[in-house]
Protein backbone atom coordinates (compact mmCIF):
# COMPACT_ATOMS: atom_id res chain seq x y z
CA UNK A 1 0.00 0.00 0.00
CA UNK A 2 1.21 3.67 -0.85
CA UNK A 3 2.04 6.11 1.56
CA UNK A 4 1.02 9.22 0.90
CA UNK A 5 3.15 12.50 2.38
CA UNK A 6 1.26 14.54 4.84
CA UNK A 7 -0.10 17.69 3.65
CA UNK A 8 2.63 19.65 6.34
CA UNK A 9 5.24 17.27 4.36
CA UNK A 10 4.70 18.80 1.33
CA UNK A 11 3.78 21.93 2.24
CA UNK A 12 7.19 21.81 3.46
CA UNK A 13 8.76 20.81 0.24
CA UNK A 14 6.70 23.09 -1.71
CA UNK A 15 8.66 25.64 0.29
CA UNK A 16 11.34 24.57 -0.06
CA UNK A 17 11.64 23.95 -3.93
CA UNK A 18 8.38 25.35 -5.06
CA UNK A 19 10.35 28.21 -7.03
CA UNK A 20 12.91 26.05 -8.37
CA UNK A 21 10.51 23.26 -9.87
CA UNK A 22 8.48 26.74 -11.83
CA UNK A 23 11.62 28.42 -12.72
CA UNK A 24 12.89 24.78 -14.55
CA UNK A 25 9.16 24.12 -16.21
CA UNK A 26 9.00 27.70 -17.36
CA UNK A 27 12.77 27.91 -18.87
CA UNK A 28 11.77 24.40 -20.63
CA UNK A 29 8.36 24.54 -21.55
CA UNK A 30 8.44 28.35 -22.33
CA UNK A 31 4.89 29.98 -21.12
CA UNK A 32 3.18 30.03 -17.87
CA UNK A 33 -0.01 28.01 -17.94
CA UNK A 34 1.89 24.86 -18.93
CA UNK A 35 4.95 25.68 -16.14
CA UNK A 36 1.91 26.04 -13.79
CA UNK A 37 0.20 23.25 -14.78
CA UNK A 38 3.68 20.96 -15.16
CA UNK A 39 4.56 22.28 -11.23
CA UNK A 40 1.18 21.39 -9.78
CA UNK A 41 1.59 17.71 -11.19
CA UNK A 42 5.42 17.81 -10.11
CA UNK A 43 3.78 17.89 -6.59
CA UNK A 44 1.31 15.21 -7.14
CA UNK A 45 3.87 13.33 -8.02
CA UNK A 46 6.05 14.39 -4.81
CA UNK A 47 2.81 13.58 -2.14
CA UNK A 48 2.73 10.31 -3.61
CA UNK A 49 6.28 8.95 -3.78
CA UNK A 50 6.56 7.19 -0.19
CA UNK A 51 10.08 6.55 -0.08
CA UNK A 52 12.19 8.92 2.18
CA UNK A 53 14.66 10.88 1.20
CA UNK A 54 17.95 9.93 2.25
CA UNK A 55 19.18 13.37 3.05
CA UNK A 56 18.19 17.07 1.51
CA UNK A 57 20.38 16.45 -1.43
CA UNK A 58 18.95 13.69 -2.81
CA UNK A 59 15.32 15.52 -2.25
CA UNK A 60 16.32 17.86 -4.61
CA UNK A 61 17.78 15.69 -6.79
CA UNK A 62 14.67 13.65 -6.92
CA UNK A 63 12.44 16.58 -7.69
CA UNK A 64 15.08 18.19 -10.36
CA UNK A 65 14.29 14.85 -12.25
CA UNK A 66 11.12 14.06 -12.01
CA UNK A 67 10.59 18.12 -13.35
CA UNK A 68 12.80 17.62 -16.01
CA UNK A 69 11.14 14.17 -17.17
CA UNK A 70 7.54 15.89 -16.39
CA UNK A 71 8.40 19.02 -18.64
CA UNK A 72 9.79 16.15 -21.36
CA UNK A 73 6.53 14.51 -21.41
CA UNK A 74 4.71 17.35 -21.77
CA UNK A 75 6.79 18.70 -24.72
CA UNK A 76 6.25 15.35 -26.27
CA UNK A 77 2.93 15.41 -25.91
CA UNK A 78 0.96 14.75 -29.07
CA UNK A 79 -1.39 17.63 -27.93
CA UNK A 80 1.35 20.02 -27.77
CA UNK A 81 2.88 19.05 -30.75
CA UNK A 82 0.17 19.75 -33.12
CA UNK A 83 -0.88 23.14 -31.49
CA UNK A 84 0.22 26.72 -31.75
CA UNK A 85 0.80 28.18 -28.06
CA UNK A 86 -0.81 31.65 -27.63
CA UNK A 87 2.50 33.16 -27.04
CA UNK A 88 4.05 32.40 -30.20
CA UNK A 89 0.65 33.71 -32.09
CA UNK A 90 0.82 37.48 -29.93
CA UNK A 91 4.09 37.32 -30.13
CA UNK A 92 4.77 38.45 -26.42
CA UNK A 93 8.43 37.49 -24.85
CA UNK A 94 7.70 34.99 -21.77
CA UNK A 95 8.99 36.18 -18.40
CA UNK A 96 11.93 34.05 -17.37
CA UNK A 97 14.33 33.75 -14.13
CA UNK A 98 14.68 37.19 -12.16
CA UNK A 99 17.66 38.88 -13.51
CA UNK A 100 18.37 42.48 -14.64
CA UNK A 101 20.61 40.74 -17.81
CA UNK A 102 17.16 39.48 -19.69
CA UNK A 103 19.39 39.78 -22.94
CA UNK A 104 21.23 36.54 -22.11
CA UNK A 105 18.46 35.35 -20.09
CA UNK A 106 15.99 35.26 -23.40
CA UNK A 107 19.09 34.22 -25.35
CA UNK A 108 19.10 31.10 -23.09
CA UNK A 109 15.16 30.22 -23.21
CA UNK A 110 16.22 30.25 -27.22
CA UNK A 111 18.52 27.22 -26.38
CA UNK A 112 17.26 24.23 -27.33
CA UNK A 113 16.16 22.15 -24.94
CA UNK A 114 19.01 19.84 -23.49
CA UNK A 115 21.15 22.82 -23.59
CA UNK A 116 18.67 24.96 -21.76
CA UNK A 117 18.17 21.98 -19.38
CA UNK A 118 22.09 21.72 -18.88
CA UNK A 119 22.79 25.44 -18.66
CA UNK A 120 20.17 25.81 -16.07
CA UNK A 121 21.25 22.84 -13.89
CA UNK A 122 25.26 23.78 -13.99
CA UNK A 123 24.71 27.79 -13.70
CA UNK A 124 21.23 28.15 -12.04
CA UNK A 125 21.66 24.99 -9.78
CA UNK A 126 25.13 24.84 -9.19
CA UNK A 127 25.63 21.05 -10.10
CA UNK A 128 28.43 19.70 -11.94
CA UNK A 129 28.36 17.84 -14.97
CA UNK A 130 28.53 14.08 -13.02
CA UNK A 131 25.26 15.34 -11.29
CA UNK A 132 23.88 16.78 -14.02
CA UNK A 133 23.86 13.96 -15.86
CA UNK A 134 22.92 11.79 -13.63
CA UNK A 135 19.75 13.54 -13.29
CA UNK A 136 19.05 14.02 -17.18
CA UNK A 137 20.04 10.27 -18.03
CA UNK A 138 22.81 11.11 -19.89
CA UNK A 139 26.72 10.67 -19.78
CA UNK A 140 28.99 13.02 -17.99
CA UNK A 141 30.66 13.64 -21.44
CA UNK A 142 27.79 14.04 -23.43
CA UNK A 143 26.56 17.30 -20.65
CA UNK A 144 30.13 18.43 -20.84
CA UNK A 145 29.67 18.61 -24.63
CA UNK A 146 26.10 20.17 -24.32
CA UNK A 147 27.59 23.02 -22.11
CA UNK A 148 30.26 23.51 -24.53
CA UNK A 149 27.89 23.79 -27.38
CA UNK A 150 24.93 26.01 -25.09
CA UNK A 151 28.43 28.48 -24.41
CA UNK A 152 29.16 28.48 -28.28
CA UNK A 153 25.26 29.75 -28.95
CA UNK A 154 25.29 31.96 -26.86
CA UNK A 155 28.67 33.75 -27.57
CA UNK A 156 27.78 33.90 -31.18
CA UNK A 157 24.42 35.46 -30.59
CA UNK A 158 25.35 37.81 -27.94
CA UNK A 159 28.63 39.28 -29.94
CA UNK A 160 26.59 41.11 -31.83
CA UNK A 161 24.57 42.42 -29.13
CA UNK A 162 27.37 44.24 -27.46
CA UNK A 163 27.77 41.97 -25.14
CA UNK A 164 31.85 41.18 -24.31
CA UNK A 165 32.58 37.63 -24.63
CA UNK A 166 35.53 35.87 -23.27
Amino acid sequence: MNHVRSKEEVADLYRRHGSMVYQICLMLLKNVPDAEDATQTVFRKVMEQDKPFRDPEHEKAWIIRVTINECKDVLKSGWRRRSVPLDELIEREVPFLPSEDTGVLAAVQRLPVRYREAVYLYYYEGYNAEEIAAMVGAKPAAVRQRLARAREKLRKELEGSGYETI
